[in-house]
Formats: C-alpha cells, sequence, structure tokens
C-alpha cells in the first residue's frame, strides 16, 4: 500500500482526501498537511487515525510517504510539486499544473529523470459522460468533427489570483483536447474584469486544431445562472453534453446537412437537411474523483501513465499561456 501526504485542506483537498482514504491502494497510510490550524484541526476531527503536520518539510523529511497530493492556491504549484519530485517523490497536482509553461515543463522533465510519476487533476477526464463522448466520436458516430463550443459560466467563485481563464478553462480544455486526440494550433481570446482590477473574469477564447476542428468556449463568474454546456458538431451527427443534467447528460442528434449538388448558379443551390433519432446513452455511475485517486495510485504502483498525466497537464498549460497572453494583448 502506498503512504500518501496530502497538503491544503481547503476548498478541494478534502475532496481528495475523502477518495484517497477510502482507496484500497492506500487506506489510512496518510499523513494531512496545511498551515491554517482550523484546517488542520477540522480534518483532524474527521480522520482521528491520521497523522497532521503544519509544516510541508515534515512530509519531505519523512521516507516512509512515496506520494504527495497538492491542493493549495495555483501559485504554490510549481515550488511545492518540485520539493516533492526533488525529495522522491510521486506528485498530484490540482488544476492548473502551473503557472506557466516554463514550470510545467520543468516539472515534466524532472518527473522523467527520477521515473516518479506526475499528474494532473483534470477530474473530467475520468467522468463516464467524458469518456462515452470520446468513445462515440472514435467509432467514427458523428463523423469529422466539425466544430465545438462550450459554455461554462457561473456566479462566482471569484479567485483572487488568477483569472477566469485559468480558474475555469482547464476543464474545457482537457476535455476537448482528450476527444480531439491533439492540441490546438491556434489560441486567441478577449474578456474583461469587471469586478475586480486585473482579474479577468469573462473570456471568450477561439481554438483551431490540426484536424481542422475549431472551437469556442465561453467562460464567466459573472453569470445569472450556472451552465456546463457543450455542443460537438459532427460531419454525421450532433452531440449535447449538459452536465448540470441530472440523468440524460448525453444527446446524440442524428441530424445534419448535405449540399444535393455543386452549383453552377444561384438557382441550381440546394441543400437537404436531415431530422433523425434523438439517442441518449447509458452512463457509468462511478464518481470521477475516486477514478482519479485510484488511477494515480495504480501508477505509482505499476510505473504506468495516467490518464491525466503531468504531459498532459503541460499540453493545458500551455493553451492556458496563449490564451492569457492573447487576453492581455488586447487590454
Amino acid at each position: 500500500m502506498t503512504r500518501v501526504g496530502i497538503v491544503g485542506l481547503g476548498y478541494w483537498g478534502p475532496n481528495l482526501l475523502r477518495n484517497i482514504y477510502s482507496n484500497r491502494r492506500c487506506g489510512d497510510r496518510i499523513v494531512i498537511c496545511d498551515s491554517d490550524e482550523t484546517r488542520l484541526a477540522r480534518s483532524s476531527e474527521r480522520y482521528p487515525s491520521l497523522k497532521a503536520t503544519p509544516r510541508y518539510q515534515d512530509l519531505l523529511d519523512d521516507r516512509s510517504i512515496e506520494a504527495i497530493v497538492i491542493a493549495t492556491g495555483v501559485t504554490t504549484h510549481f515550488e511545492l510539486a518540485r520539493m516533492a519530485l526533488k525529495a522522491g517523490k510521486h506528485v498530484f497536482v490540482e488544476k492548473p499544473f502551473a503557472s506557466s509553461v516554463a514550470e510545467a515543463e520543468e516539472l515534466v522533465s524532472l518527473a522523467d529523470s527520477m521515473s516518479l510519476v506526475s499528474m494532473v487533476g483534470h477530474t473530467f477526464l475520468y467522468s463516464p459522460p467524458v469518456l462515452k463522448v470520446r468513445e462515440i466520436i472514435e467509432r467514427g458516430e458523428l463523423g469529422d468533427i466539425l466544430f465545438v463550443t462550450s459554455t461554462r459560466v457561473n456566479l462566482g467563485l471569484h479567485q483572487k489570483d488568477v483569472s477566469v481563464i485559468w480558474d475555469l478553462a482547464p476543464h474545457d480544455f482537457s476535455m476537448i483536447f482528450h476527444w480531439l486526440g491533439e492540441e490546438p494550433d491556434e489560441v486567441e481570446a478577449f474578456g474583461e474584469a469587471f469586478v475586480q482590477d486585473g482579474i479577468p473574469d469573462v473570456a471568450f477564447i477561439n481554438l483551431r486544431f490540426p484536424c481542422g476542428a475549431i472551437a469556442n468556449i465561453q467562460l464567466a463568474w459573472l453569470a445569472p445562472s450556472k451552465l456546463r454546456r457543450t455542443v460537438i458538431v459532427g460531419s454525421s451527427k450532433m452531440l449535447v453534453y449538459d452536465d448540470t443534467e441530472p440523468y440524460e447528460k448525453i444527446k446524440v442528434y442524428d441530424k445534419g446537412v448535405v449540399r444535393l449538388m455543386e452549383p453552377e448558379s444561384f438557382g441550381e443551390f440546394q441543400l437537404s437537411y436531415r431530422t433523425g433519432d434523438i439517442v441518449s446513452p447509458k452512463l457509468d455511475g462511478v464518481e470521477p474523483l475516486a477514478e482519479e485517486m485510484d488511477d494515480f495510485l495504480r501508477c505509482i504502483e505499476t510505473g504506468g501513465t495516467p490518464r491525466s498525466s503531468g504531459s498532459n497537464g503541460l499540453m493545458v498549460v500551455r493553451a492556458l499561456e496563449k490564451a492569457e497572453q492573447s487576453l492581455l494583448g488586447r487590454s
């Protein structure tokens, strides 16, 4: 069984802790860490069998700890992960993997050179709807992917140290890159900081991929309702993935348009519109975060590569950095 240290018990850390604690590959072989004594005490009260410390260095110095899970603020990800890797620990870092491409590249290179697992928290890559969408695309049911549109908006939570792009776009980037099997060769964005000066809270991102597909992603902390909706249009069929739907999260539409003939004049221009069945496929009932943590622990045991590897994190950070640079260049 793998002994794990977890640092950061604020917003997301307790969820990671719960899933690692319940995993048979780890169990209660966990050391929890947070500089906030109140957070640490709260988690210690819930998991009294776990060792607790307010000092991150204690995790690094403990030779029995094989892996460290990092769920702290974005700006601390790189330094904490680098220290863990240099101490010979496998690392899991909540999204985004790092604050820049240079930092992400260094972490991936360091992990590879030491034969350590590096992984990023792109939890949607373990979500049954996201995996089903990839399955549908891979078997060619949608045909060639023409374009993708995604909306991820809500009222809050405004971050103090990163823009809406670094906060929300990792979800959509990781999913779209996973579905298409490639990263974009063009990224542009524009947006605005309406609430906090210097921290954009609304952004619109356009992507173009080598396969010819294009994508548009709308992000906002400033919206009247929570929307998590993605539309994928293919040459044969269309698909809608709505993560806020309680039951039918995916719907495949047998809809399309065909040009009947190459027109020699406007009068010969003819299109045929097709409307067929709407199908909602059955989805597995598993918790994505539990699957994600199991993948991390399993890869530590086997030496495998996680689905959401450090290299995957680097790919997303590369797009995030391009989007942020494009946005700032328009300001």
